[in-house]
């Protein structure tokens, strides 16, 4: 696919939140082996800018990840993701696809689950869509994030060494609850990596995707997990513009502007958080068409031609977000 390494791409982004952990609100730890663990929102509480940083980290350096001030659809503030390196920076670091779990008697306490994100997911290769990509990383470092509200055990982080066959200095796990600051900016930067995942669902060739610009509405996190969960699983479904510049023929174009969308969802139109609790929290009975911004537009680069498809909902987001005066 390319030579382009996501992990050493994204290096200076890490040794910069490292660098700037105070100031970021963030704790820096190295644990008994020398593996570097980030809290950016479990014992500290983060901030914003963390998850703008780790937005950019997840995304392998590919992308850039930042805020949009002043009021727009009634909304005052507003995350926009940029990628001229979409299919690698989305796909093929981004997306939270690599599972990692550990029974209680693993872990000598409590069960342990987490979908990790980032980098380091290229090292591994875990998860049959790099084989689609064509594509592996072979970097001497390697970062992950966790959307977790504890440190991943022992027998968690000795198979992330081993799996991306990495030193223990080499590594570094970045910790983002959904329930901070952090954690809520980093999961709505995934806008666009929403809508490449819906595209290669849709059997798009994700190899015509050239570029991609999105935004997406930043809600304030909450202290409940499933609220908060459901107000960044929201802010996409019903707040997430999309704009690919793809190229191949007019028909194909089209057809992923009018499909791609989350309006096409027979779930569509409730908040996440009331369509996860019908689904008995199995993320599995919930339409997989869902999982897509509101909003798309796809542009022909080989014949000049745009298409749109879908709407936003943003009555529905300021119903759910906004408390009466």
């Amino acid at each position: 696919m390319t030579e382009l390494s996501v992990n050493t791409r994204a290096r200076p982004l890490v040794e910069r939140l490292i660098g700037d952990a105070d100031a970021l609100q963030v704790a820096v730890r190295r644990d008994e082996r020398g593996v570097c663990i980030v809290d950016a929102g479990i014992g500290v509480r983060g901030s914003i800018a963390a998850g703008l940083l780790v937005g950019e980290i997840c995304m392998g350096g590919l992308g850039q990840v930042g805020l949009q001030a002043g009021e727009r659809h009634g909304w005052p503030t507003w995350i926009e993701v940029r990628s001229s390196q979409p299919v690698l920076a989305c796909l093929g670091s981004q997306y939270a696809g690599w599972s990692l779990a550990a029974t209680k008697e693993e872990t000598g306490g409590k069960k342990f689950f987490s979908l990790g994100s980032g980098p380091a997911r290229a090292l591994a290769g875990k998860e049959d869509l790099f084989n689609e990509l064509g594509y592996r990383d072979h970097a001497d470092c390697g970062v992950l994030v966790m959307e977790v509200d504890r440190p991943p055990p022992t027998v968690i982080v000795d198979k992330l060494l081993h799996d991306c066959a990495l030193k223990a200095d080499g590594l570094t796990i970045v910790l983002t609850p959904t329930t901070s600051l952090a954690g809520t900016t980093q999961i709505v930067a995934r806008v666009l990596e929403t809508a490449l995942h819906k595209a290669h669902t849709l059997g798009f060739a994700l190899a015509h995707v050239v570029e991609g610009v999105a935004t997406a509405p930043l809600p304030s996190p909450t202290p409940d997990g499933a609220q908060a969960m459901g107000r960044t699983n929201d802010a996409i479904l019903y707040g997430g513009q999309v704009h690919l510049a793809v190229r191949g023929d007019d028909a194909a174009a089209r057809a992923l502007a009018l499909a791609l969308p989350s309006t096409n969802s027979r779930d569509h139109g409730r908040s996440f958080a009331d369509i996860f609790k019908e689904a008995g929290y199995d993320f599995y009975k919930i339409d997989p068409g869902l999982f897509a911004p509101a909003e798309v537009w796809v542009s022909n680069l080989d014949s000049g031609n745009t298409w749109h498809g879908g709407a936003l909902n943003m009555a529905l987001l300021r119903q759910l977000w906004l408390q009466e005066a």
